[in-house]
């Protein structure tokens, strides 16, 4: 077991002398993380359980990974969390909860695990993205989702801080800009992203060329000059329809690997999926990827060899009309997850050496033999 239980650990330290280490997954860990504060509706955070009712720690097992369920973790709320600058919702609770996730998220990589979040809403990452930059300073993000979620809190029509969290974890946008003040005295510098209460923990691990989008459809004016201005990679749905998910893929693996081999952090929105797939999660926008598209981007994750963390998000139990719909949204999720593990759609098997040989002659052949 802990000969096994290296690879992470290993993955994170020769990544960066470039060795391709190998692809089976020795030991997975799977962190619950039922946080429902960064949006507004209600039973995100009933996604964990639904996933596991969905088979997901019996799939990973079946694809030869060890795993280790550490259940789901335990955010409080926090009393009297009042709105930030009269817009954010629940900094406080967010902020703590996701301090939380950071440290159980550190500890799995830590002991040479790859590390799978089942939420919970998308501000999860500010947790689980940091967790693993710990142990793993030079990680790429691959971030599969119909929204950009790189608001501030200063940019943010919604409030909500799921549509957020990359904004924190980039450092170019923590960087002091000049704001020339209204008076005689001399300019004032701010960072573009404000410290909210809750997050003096957080400190940003990301530069912009460590980030790509696939399947983005939804994307508000200030995050469009975000990833314009600072030349963030993404890759729209109308940039899969042009190129295809195959050379989509093959340019994401260019910008974050093309000089160097580094491990990927996966976190995947369910609601990169088009809606007719994927219906019970919060936020659905219409024509987002096929299940094709999505397969084919976790396969070809997985066939690097580098991937160490998964997060998997926005599963709304309570949104689906009826329960097929709950029952296709977490399937969907399940496959996502095992196909980062070695699921193909040519099957996943065992080891297989030789076809067997007869070890006497068939029964076909001796009847024939008494006819003549």
């Amino acid at each position: 077991m802990a000969l096994r239980s290296g690879f992470a650990r290993l993955l994170c330290k020769q990544a960066d002398a470039g060795l391709q280490l190998p692809k089976q997954a020795h030991s997975v860990a799977l962190v619950g993380a039922p946080l429902s504060r960064g949006q507004k509706r209600r039973g995100v955070d009933h996604g964990p359980a639904t996933l596991r009712a969905a088979g997901l720690v019996e799939r990973l097992a079946g694809l030869g990974c060890q795993v280790h369920d550490f259940g789901d973790l335990n955010f409080t709320p926090v009393p009297n969390d009042e709105l930030y600058n009269n817009l954010i919702l629940y900094p406080r609770s967010v902020g703590l909860a996701s301090q939380v996730l950071a440290d159980a998220v550190s500890r799995a990589v830590a002991a040479g695990h790859s590390c799978v979040t089942i939420g919970g809403d998308h501000s999860l990452a500010l947790g689980s993205v940091s967790g693993h930059a710990r142990q793993c300073p030079h990680l790429g993000v691959i971030w599969v989702d119909a929204h950009a979620d790189i608001n501030t809190p200063l940019t943010t029509q919604s409030g909500n801080l799921h549509g957020q969290p990359l904004s924190f974890l980039l450092r170019e946008l923590q960087d002091k800009v000049p704001v020339a003040s209204t008076g005689d005295t001399a300019a004032a510098a701010f960072a573009l992203v404000p410290q909210l209460p809750g997050f003096s923990w957080l400190k940003p691990c990301l530069s912009a060329s460590d980030i790509v989008y696939i399947g983005l459809r939804d994307v508000d004016p200030a995050e469009y000059y975000i990833l314009k201005n600072y030349d963030i990679q993404y890759f729209s749905m109308r940039d899969i329809d042009r190129l295809g998910i195959q050379k989509v893929m093959e340019r994401t693996f260019e910008q974050l690997m093309g000089r160097r081999q580094r491990p990927i952090h996966l976190s995947f929105d369910i609601d990169a999926f088009d809606p007719s797939l994927a219906p019970a999660t919060g936020t659905p926008v219409l024509g987002g990827l096929t299940y094709r598209e999505g397969m084919y981007i976790t396969e070809e994750i997985y066939n690097t060899g580098m991937l160490s963390a998964v997060d998997m998000v926005e599963v709304n139990p309570l949104l689906g009309s009826s329960q097929e719909e709950v029952n296709a949204t977490a399937s969907l999720a399940v496959d996502v997850i095992a196909t980062c593990f070695g699921q193909t759609r040519e099957g996943a098997h065992t080891a297989f050496d030789e076809l067997p040989t007869p070890s006497s002659p068939d029964e076909s052949d001796s009847e024939e033999q008494v006819r003549i």
